[in-house]
């Protein structure tokens, strides 16, 4: 029997304490281990769709097109900034939003001192996370209300996903760090120039949003060129990002015929401290 110090109940935030294939907290809230080995830890009060989250089509698609490594420089560049913002071994990290675990999965490797939880709404994206890595602890949870314990955490990473200032802060112990990965006006701006006739441009402001929370520590830019080749990388990368969802198959067959093709990888990394 195992008392978890960051996993909470999502039904009452009691502490879970773990048992061979099961968790329950104080009031006897039960949840078994999935036989792929995560845990299952989103109310069914919680879900605002019967599936919520990345269907098995679109982690399918992430998985084979980050399995390329073409998304490496990204994730090195986490792991230093990871490596260097973590207090001592040990300690606790969580990646928000982790998807189908290539990043997670990537720095639990590298950094196997401390322990890595990675939450995702979706369960098909978890499931095949648990294939990546059986070191990390997986939860299927939503970040709105998720199931960790108040100020438990050293350090949250999100990298594309949703950003909940609050929730983020709660979690976190004073003074913790947030690893937070945007897209710049240029990401993939080649592949958007392809698809779309008029191209707006979305006024994303994370460090204001975090503001009342959080201080930037640093902001850097983080770029470079990626050269799609194959139909298999092209319609990976269209998958797994919303355009996919919202081209036509001509459009689809038109981008096929400019291969290959360069395009703009183009992020921000903001490293900031809770308040």
């Amino acid at each position: 029997m195992t008392n978890n110090s960051v996993l909470s109940c999502p039904l009452c935030q009691q502490p879970l304490v773990e048992h061979p294939q099961l968790m329950r907290c104080a009031n006897n809230h039960c949840f078994d281990r999935a036989k792929q080995g995560y845990w299952n830890l989103l109310a069914v009060q919680q879900k605002k769709s019967k599936d919520p989250g990345d269907n098995p089509e679109m982690v399918e698609a992430r998985r084979q097109f980050l399995d390329l490594d073409c998304y490496l420089p990204l994730a090195q560049a986490l792991q230093e900034k990871i490596a260097l913002s973590l207090p001592s071994s040990n300690s606790q990290i969580l990646d928000m939003g982790c998807g189908e675990g290539y990043y997670t999965d990537k720095w639990q490797q590298a950094l196997s001192s401390h322990h890595f939880i990675g939450l995702d709404i979706s369960k098909h994206a978890i499931k095949a996370a648990t294939k990546r890595n059986k070191a990390i602890t997986w939860i299927v949870a939503t970040g709105a209300k998720m199931p960790i314990a108040k100020q438990s955490l050293d350090l949250m990473t999100v990298v594309f996903s949703r950003l909940m200032p609050q929730p983020f802060a709660d979690a976190l112990k004073q003074n913790a760090s947030l690893i937070l990965v945007w897209p710049t006006t240029q990401h993939l701006l080649q592949l958007k120039q392809a698809m779309y006739s008029d191209i707006k441009e979305s006024i994303y402001d994370p460090v204001s949003e975090l503001d009342s929370l959080f201080t930037l520590s640093s902001q850097e830019l983080l770029t470079f060129e990626l050269n799609i080749a194959t139909e298999l990388q092209l319609s990976a990368l269209l998958k797994m990002t919303p355009h996919g969802q919202r081209i036509n198959d001509q459009t689809r067959l038109q981008l096929q015929q400019e291969l290959p093709m360069d395009v703009s990888f183009s992020v921000n990394i903001g490293c900031f401290k809770k308040r």
